[in-house]
């Protein structure tokens, strides 16, 4: 059984930011409705009735809606090395093991899911948070958000097929390209680096299939900016503030709550 290797305690919640964001991180409402409970007057910040939704909440203020004080939620940031044979969801309808078993933390892993999908046989970098707002921005395609991956094969690859990879291969749910394919070593044409910002369903082994090769080993080495380096295959570890912050900025939001 794989052994953690983290610090157990909970990113902490950035206590600032924009009110009706601050409103919605604590479990009142969405941002939407927020905004209502605030012109309304609803809403005080250090006892003082607030009616302006973009106004920005500081560290240390204490925010009351309908007189009860409230506090945004702490949210769990993960970033899993992902072994074989495990699948990445909440719940495996048949019993297998996933990659929420991976992970055991003090306070429990209430609201954890994991931000996209690796298949039950691809290793490597796979973040978990219960941020549900940034997990699916991270998810959403118009973001772009890169992905490189190390691919071993069963034949050798030519230098014709990477520019295949790169100008796109047709396959069933459309034409699918690479941002960057390349040998990772000039001498090895069965080691193989590809970047892509893309998440289809087996987007990669399906790719190489078309050209005719199979791929014997599948491991994504970095997500978002983030890599498996020093993290033992099975081993997760918490995202520290910095990278957390930098997460939401390729999201398009530049404080978070």
């Amino acid at each position: 059984m794989a052994q953690t290797k983290a610090v157990k305690t909970r990113s902490q919640a950035l206590e600032a930011g924009r009110l009706n964001r601050y409103i919605a991180r604590a479990g009142i409402c969405s941002r939407r409705s927020a905004d209502g409970l605030i012109e309304s007057g609803q809403v005080q910040v250090n006892e003082q009735v607030v009616r302006e939704y973009w106004y920005q909440v500081k560290k240390g203020d204490k925010v009351s809606v309908n007189g009860k004080v409230i506090s945004p939620r702490q949210y769990i940031y993960i970033l899993l090395n992902k072994p074989k044979d495990t699948i990445t969801t909440v719940k495996d309808q048949k019993d297998r093991k996933t990659v929420l078993d991976l992970i055991d933390m003090d306070g429990g892993i209430s609201g954890l899911f994991p931000v996209g999908r690796l298949d039950r046989n691809t290793t490597g970098a796979l973040l978990l948070t219960s941020d549900g707002d940034l997990g699916h921005r991270l998810m959403h395609p118009s973001f772009q958000i890169p992905k490189q991956y190390l691919v071993r094969t069963a034949e050798p690859v030519r230098p014709e097929q990477l520019d295949q990879l790169r100008r796109g291969i047709e396959l069933e749910d459309g034409l699918a390209t690479c941002d960057r394919a390349t040998y990772i070593q000039s001498r090895n044409p069965f080691e193989i680096g590809i970047e892509l910002h893309e998440g289809r369903n087996r987007q990669i082994r399906r790719m190489f299939a078309a050209l005719g090769n199979k791929i014997v080993a599948l491991e994504r080495t970095s997500y978002a900016g983030l890599t498996t380096r020093h993290l033992r295959r099975g081993t997760w570890r918490e995202l520290r503030e910095n990278e957390i912050r930098k997460l939401y900025r390729m999201v398009g939001q530049h404080n978070r709550s």
